[in-house]
């Protein structure tokens, strides 16, 4: 079955699969009837109404893990600045393929379809099979990769690949997030008479000081540094003469993979005190892959016959389904790769070159050839 990835990419980017407010399902089955059509094992599983993620397998005659490949399919809003281009006709300019989604992370998924795809014209079975997780729910906390996680859908992977945007370069660690809502209780008062009252907002502000020197005791990561943390949003007060008996802030520490999500919290308590009330808004770890891992080796050669030299690894400060999956897959070694471009996230007029997206099939395909043939 021929199927070219730039092809596959524009009409997946035709799909307006917007998250919020989710309106992936008819991108998802365009995906899945494509696959079951090349000869896949489709299972379609939703973690709300209307919002299906995709597990397809392609066997292999061994009795050996298979290689993975993970994507989503939502994409954000489009926001408030116009664009000047259609952000759903896919359109092709200047080597560019123009398009919400483009980048993150349509893409990608293309790329890997496409890989997955060409083998099944071969007569030749696959020794090592191919599983694909295609996904919903991304942008807004991968609800969909984490309902796959805990139904236990999965099954075994030697290598996963996330073909989140990377411009075809590895990244094999990325950090976590945690995010919490912590509140202060006061009591009001005249605010012409503040002795009377417990002003609620004096004791964010002090806290929200306290997080912004503190320092944990975790040692530094060697590509992503350390934990870091930013106040997001503040709230409290109801009107402007009074003395605010409540108030709270929201803040996002971004995770390094060693450090444990409830240390981190119980710290925090600690650097706030008793009476700062703490509600995990939030929970995703992050991942470390080793970079001597065996199992990382295969796609390391892939790169290095193609650049005539041994890229260097690196970290990434945001998270991925790989948050999810890595767990889902028994802690499997993992390494985000893709052709977007990470600036291109979000923005206005999003695009992803053209020759990235052809890169991306031939460098999928050679580590097909390398892993499963």
């Amino acid at each position: 079955m021929s199927l070219r990835s730039v092809d596959l990419a524009r009409q997946l980017i035709r799909f307006r699969s917007l998250n919020p407010p989710g309106e992936e399902k008819a991108c998802v089955d365009f995906l899945a009837d494509l696959l079951m059509k090349a000869g896949l094992e489709v299972e379609q599983h939703e973690f709300a109404p209307g919002r299906p993620s995709i597990v397809a397998r392609l066997r292999g005659a061994a009795n050996v893990s298979p290689l993975a490949f993970t994507g989503h399919v939502d994409v954000v809003p489009l926001g408030e600045k116009p664009w000047t281009v259609p952000p759903f006709d896919a359109e092709i300019r200047d080597g560019k393929l123009f398009g919400r989604g483009a980048s993150d992370m349509k893409a990608g998924v293309a790329a890997f379809v496409a890989a997955t795809v060409a083998q099944t014209d071969s007569k030749l079975p696959l020794k090592r099979g191919i599983t694909l997780v295609i996904t919903a729910g991304e942008e807004t906390g991968c609800e969909g990769a984490f309902h796959l996680a805990r139904k236990g859908v999965l099954g075994p992977a030697e290598l996963l690949i996330v073909a989140e945007p990377s411009s075809n370069l590895p990244i094999i660690a990325h950090k976590g997030s945690v995010r919490l809502r912590i509140s202060a209780k006061g009591k009001t008062a005249h605010s012409s008479m503040p002795e009377l009252g417990e002003n609620a907002i004096y004791k964010i502000t002090e806290w929200i000081r306290c997080i912004e020197v503190h320092k944990f005791p975790i040692e530094s990561h060697p590509l992503l540094g350390n934990t870091t943390s930013s106040v997001t949003t503040v709230f409290g007060g109801q009107n402007i003469n009074s003395v605010p008996d409540s108030a709270g802030f929201t803040v996002d520490f971004r995770t390094i993979p060693v450090h444990d999500h409830s240390n981190l919290v119980a710290d925090i308590q600690r650097v706030c005190g008793d009476e700062a009330t703490i509600e995990v808004v939030t929970d995703f770890k992050g991942f470390a892959t080793d970079p001597e891992d065996p199992s990382i080796q295969p796609l390391m050669a892939v790169l290095e016959s193609r650049l005539r030299e041994r890229p260097k690894p690196t970290g990434a400060p945001y998270f991925t389904d790989a948050s999810a999956l890595v767990p889902g897959f028994n802690n499997v070694a993992t390494v985000v790769i893709g052709p977007g471009e990470a600036a291109q996230c979000h923005q206005t007029d999003e695009f992803c070159y053209v020759q990235q997206i052809e890169d991306a099939f031939n460098i999928y395909s050679s580590l097909i050839s390398r892993m499963c043939r």
